[in-house]
Order: structure tokens, then C-alpha cells, then sequence
């Protein structure tokens, strides 16, 4: 292993995703405006060997659920020129926006927004480099004032390892995919963080089965789940595939709605995360379940009454290729040489049906990563509650084991102390600056080790 870089860094990010994007803005703004002696140094690292975000899910017509004012900077900074308005100008765009008369661009168009802030912090970021583990560093008062983190990183001699040191670590490394247990992923059961490159080879599969004359490679698929992906999925493998049979199961009766009324979308504000934070846990707990249906399985009503249209055209039309299997659970799964059986039970009457299916979709969503699978001895020292949630100040930094002056922020995976908001969109500009100015708060005033 590579000894130690000699540079200490203020901050390193680990993950560089929008979060962290919105991070590195911050700080490079700050560096701009100020002399070298009081600028922050970062350096952010990514397992990625590019900048991406949702890239399998980036279907064409999709478009944002969140308005674009909700970018990587506005609500921190207005005059920043990192905004989405800044990128449109420079794409040439923006009048061209402006007529479109709407807050919530296409997500392809989102994603080059982000693709193209990321390009300008660029020096900032090391792609290609996964961490593997953390390990704090004491001083000679014997407190832990730094972590040396150890990162795979192909331009090491060997293709070995990196160790950087740095003051403070901000962690965003997004969530993973959640399947059911017992899932095994193959080539014909994937996760919808998959799709759009998993059914770009089926289709030329398709298409090369097609002019042998031997079928279609999809003749039915299946989709688990009621959420907005859920949906997406299942109108993107209906059109994708026209002679396909697409059937989405779930457990509730049909698609619900997402509140996106203006009293319910107050909960994203940033007032909403400092009342969340000072609440007592059943306060919390109640908000949270009372707001849920602003994100959590649920649905574009324009997606939903454009799925109903197409179903109820098909059933005039005596072709259904568009199946609701409603209030119903995947029981069975059995991956033969040639399809998949999945065993679908309608829970009312406990009537169970096999379906012979080409591919078996999961939108069963995502889950917070595990800080102990890259923060390592590091996270031994994250200090936890009651249900062994890792404690969290308002300033996003995780409150520490006595005698440890170096630290670790969060972004994401704090939705027990922060809100709704933690793994979304709608405050990352916000939650930057927050860390940037606790960040800033604590930069040593003296010289630097």
C-alpha cells in the first residue's frame, strides 16, 4: 500500500454524486473569492469512472419531479453561475426553456446539467477510485484528528492503492438497490437501476430475431412494484416492445397519485428540516408518515391516467398486452434454461396463477448504504441512538466518540434526524452550504499540518 499523500485535505468527499457536486460548488466559489491562505482544500473521490446519476433510468420523456430552481446551487446562492438557467444559456437554450412554460426539465436534461457542473470541478474529483477502508489517525495528544482513507486507484504503481489524509470525510455515496430476499439477479431479473441498458440488448436481440424469423426475444414481461419507477418501467417495456405482454403487480388496488399540492411540498422546504430536527421522535415519525405520499410509492397522475388510457384502448381494441395484476404479490420465482415461472397470488382469494415470462423487473426501490462497508474502523466511532441510527447534528456531522476532533458529515441516510428530504433533491444546494459553513467554522486558523 502507498504511503500516506503528504497534503492534508479540509474535506474529502467520498462519492461524488449530485450531493457531493453541490459541495464541490460551494467550495470552489469560496476559493475563488478569497486568498490562499483561507481556502478549503477538497478533494472528493469516485468509484465511477465518470459522472453519473440514475443513468439506467434516464428514459427518454421522463422529466423531473422537482423544479429546476431546486438545482445544485439557487437555493444557496441565486447569482451563482452554476444554475441550471446559467447551463441553459450556454447550451443556448434558455429562451428556448423560457417558452416551454414548465419548472421540470426532461432528467436526460438534468443529468447534462449535472454532467456539465461536474466537468468544471473536474480537478477535484479522482474517478475510477473506490474506497475499501477508513482509518483514523491520533495525534500526539493521542486524539483522532485525521482519517487516512485507502481508495483503489488505477494510476497507482501496480494498480494498487491511495492513501489520502484528510480533517473531515463527507459521505454520499447515494443508496443501493433493494431487492425482496431471495433474489437472485441473472439476465432475465434485474433491478430497474438497470433498464435502459438491459432492454437496449434486449431489443437488438429482438431485432436480430426478427429478421431470422425466429420470434421476439421479450414475449412477456413482469414488473414488481407500485412507485413512480414501477410505472415508468412499465411504460417503457410497453413501448420498447410491441409485441411484448407487460404485467405490473402490486399489492395495492391501483397506482397512487404523489401529493405534489404546495401546502404538502412545504415539507421539502429548508424551515421544514430545522422543525423536523427539533422534533421528539413521535413527532417525527408522524410527520414523516403523514408526508410520505409526496415520495414513497407513488405516482405521476399524468403517468397514471396515461398506463389507465392505454389499457382501457387495448381492451376496446381486443388486444390486452397491458395487465394490472392489482393486489397481488410474486410468490415464486423459477429461472428455467428458457424463461422464468413467476407465481403470482391474488391475496384476496389466495388464487394463485404461473406466468411464463422473458425477464422479471424489479422497482422495489433503494436503501442506505451501510457506513461500515467503506468507513470501516471509522465507523466504530459514529456514535448511535436508541435504535442504533447513527447520531447526527444539524450541521449534517455525525456526532463522534469522545476525544475524536476530526469529522465525518452525511449526506443522505439521515432521514431519522433530518427529514424527507435526506436522499433527495429538493435541499442539496441547501445542505451544501450548510456543511461548507460548518466546514468552514472548524478550518484550523492556524498554519496547516
Amino acid at each position: 500500500m502507498n504511503t500516506p499523500r503528504t497534503e492534508i485535505h479540509d474535506v474529502l468527499g467520498i462519492g461524488f454524486g449530485p450531493s457531493n457536486l453541490a459541495l464541490a460548488i460551494a467550495v470552489e466559489e469560496h476559493n475563488a473569492a478569497v486568498p490562499e491562505d483561507r481556502r478549503i482544500r477538497a478533494a472528493f473521490l469516485e468509484r465511477q469512472p465518470r459522472f453519473g446519476w440514475h443513468r439506467g433510468m434516464l428514459i427518454d420523456d421522463a422529466t423531473m419531479q422537482v423544479s429546476f430552481l431546486k438545482d445544485l446551487v439557487t437555493m444557496r446562492n441565486p447569482t451563482s453561475d452554476y444554475s441550471f438557467l446559467c447551463y441553459l444559456r450556454e447550451q443556448g437554450r434558455l429562451v428556448d426553456f423560457l417558452n416551454a412554460k414548465t419548472l421540470f426539465p426532461l432528467r436526460i436534461e438534468f443529468h447534462d446539467y449535472f454532467d456539465w457542473a461536474a466537468a468544471r470541478v473536474a480537478h477535484l474529483v479522482d474517478y475510477s477510485s473506490e474506497v475499501v477502508s477508513v482509518e483514523p489517525v491520533t495525534g500526539p495528544d493521542g486524539e483522532v484528528h485525521w482519517f487516512d482513507v485507502v481508495s483503489r486507484d488505477p494510476d497507482a504503481p501496480g494498480n494498487g492503492t491511495v492513501v489520502r489524509r484528510a480533517r473531515n470525510l463527507c459521505v454520499a455515496v447515494g443508496l443501493e438497490p433493494h431487492l425482496p430476499p431471495g433474489t437472485v439477479r441473472s439476465d432475465r431479473v434485474w433491478h430497474t437501476s438497470e433498464l435502459l441498458p438491459r432492454v437496449a440488448e434486449l431489443a437488438e436481440r429482438a431485432e436480430r430475431a426478427e429478421r431470422a424469423e425466429t420470434g421476439t426475444a421479450v414475449r412477456r414481461a413482469v414488473v414488481l412494484g407500485a412507485g413512480q419507477s414501477a410505472a415508468e418501467a412499465v411504460d417503457y417495456l410497453h413501448r420498447s416492445f410491441p409485441q411484448a405482454e407487460v404485467c405490473a403487480v402490486f399489492a395495492k388496488y391501483g397506482y397512487t397519485p404523489a401529493d405534489d399540492s404546495p401546502f404538502a411540498n412545504r415539507i421539502f422546504d429548508p424551515e421544514a428540516v430545522d422543525l423536523y430536527f427539533q422534533s421528539p421522535p413521535a413527532v417525527k415519525q408522524a410527520l414523516f408518515d403523514y408526508h410520505r405520499s409526496t415520495n414513497y410509492s407513488v405516482v405521476d397522475q399524468e403517468l397514471i391516467e396515461s398506463l389507465y388510457a392505454t389499457r382501457y384502448r387495448e381492451r376496446v381494441q381486443g388486444r390486452e398486452r397491458l395487465r394490472m395484476l392489482n393486489v397481488s404479490r410474486i410468490r415464486e420465482v423459477t429461472e428455467l434454461q428458457d424463461r422464468l415461472d413467476v407465481t403470482v397470488e391474488f391475496l384476496p382469494t389466495g388464487e394463485r396463477e404461473v406466468l411464463s415470462a422473458d425477464l422479471l423487473v424489479h422497482a422495489t426501490g433503494y436503501r442506505p448504504r451501510d457506513l461500515s462497508t467503506f468507513l470501516g474502523d471509522a465507523a466504530k466511532l459514529c456514535l448511535r441512538d436508541e435504535t442504533d441510527a447513527v447520531r447526527v447534528g444539524r450541521d449534517h456531522r455525525a456526532e463522534l466518540a469522545p476525544g475524536t476532533t476530526a469529522g465525518i458529515y452525511l449526506q443522505g441516510g439521515t432521514e431519522h434526524t433530518h427529514g424527507i428530504t435526506s436522499t433527495l433533491l429538493s435541499n442539496t444546494a441547501v445542505r451544501a452550504g450548510e456543511i461548507f459553513e460548518s466546514l468552514r467554522s472548524r478550518q484550523p486558523s492556524a498554519s496547516r499540518a
